[in-house]
């Protein structure tokens, strides 16, 4: 990234953060719709029919798929168990349509801020009903301050469960020691760069020595035979991924997000690449869309039209690319 690039990122991890920023859009008539028309180029829809609907199309054209319904740091336990029955949902309409998806989630949205136990009952209850229709769970990751909570309730899960996988974050200085942890165990390890904005001593940030510290994570993962989930629209990643013999693994795939790169994932899958395709849903949309926008800053000039392009239908470019 130039240094006005950089600069326009760390804005946008502020702005995702910001309380107040969040609930003045979401209670606003007037800038809810505008930034929506933006995040659907990255969110399916605000429904589970939504999402639904273009996994069944995404599936038909040959992509692997996850789905999340976004959410993060639920305070009420009430309000987990809401969420829980949402993913157990989300779980039967996958089997519906005969989609084979990894259910993602965050362990906070389902109660890891209100009671860790909690949220183990709710993530046991939801793998045993997920290996009932063929569906595994992939944990994801958040900021630096819940890590070692989530590696510990994965390592715990994944003693009872085969079907459920970590996302690790390659930024993190402590993430070769977690990866060494992580593949000891049968889950699968999804390797992400890491979209949170941390301080260095805990995380580097985006540079060549990160890409290598990915490609050493990866290395690790291959070596080991765990399935894995390589995570990047990172081209200098991607081709050396593939310099490696990496994705033409067995246990190995490509995991991108909707709406991010797509002539890449169409060009991956021709070349018989296994590609999965990360689907999102749901109300809570502005973090996702702000850490999208952090991750690549020019897309904010595909942001501000989409947001005044009201006749634009957000699946048409898509449809173009996926469909070849």
């Amino acid at each position: 990234m130039t240094v006005d690039e950089q600069q326009t990122a760390h804005i946008l991890r502020t702005i995702a953060r910001d309380e107040r920023i969040k609930e003045a859009v979401l209670h606003s008539p007037q800038l809810y719709p505008l930034l929506l028309a933006a995040a659907k180029r990255y969110v399916t829809g605000e429904t589970r029919e939504e999402a639904m609907a273009v996994a069944y199309r995404m599936t038909n054209k040959g992509y692997r798929l996850s789905v999340e319904q976004i959410g993060e740091n639920t305070m009420e336990a009430d309000d987990t168990k809401q969420v829980k029955q949402e993913f157990l949902a989300l779980i039967k309409d996958c089997e519906k349509l005969g989609v084979s998806a990894g259910i993602s989630f965050d362990l906070s949205h389902l109660g890891l801020l209100v009671d860790p136990e909690l949220a183990y009952a709710h993530v046991d209850e939801m793998a045993e009903e997920a290996r009932k229709s063929g569906q595994y769970l992939m944990i994801s990751m958040e900021e630096s301050v819940k890590t070692e909570a989530i590696v510990s309730m994965y390592e715990r899960l994944a003693q009872r469960h085969e079907n459920v996988g970590i996302t690790i974050q390659a930024h993190l200085h402590r993430s070769l020691e977690d990866i060494t942890r992580v593949v000891k165990l049968p889950g699968k390890v999804r390797l992400v760069k890491g979209a949170f904005m941390e301080p260095q001593e805990i995380a580097q940030p985006r540079s060549q020595e990160l890409n290598e510290r990915y490609l050493q994570l990866a290395d690790i993962c291959v070596q080991a035979g765990v399935p894995c989930s390589f995570a990047t629209h990172d081209q200098w990643l991607v081709e050396a991924l593939a310099q490696r013999e990496y994705v033409s693994r067995a246990h190995v795939e490509m995991e991108l997000l909707y709406g991010v790169r797509p002539e890449l994932a169409a060009a991956l899958r021709e070349q018989g690449i296994p590609v999965r395709i990360y689907l999102t849903y749901g109300t809570k949309w502005f973090l996702y869309l702000c850490h999208r926008l952090a991750e690549y800053p020019p897309h904010v000039h595909q942001a501000i039209a989409d947001m005044f392009d009201q006749t634009r239908i957000h699946d048409a470019a898509y449809e173009l690319v996926f469909h070849k």
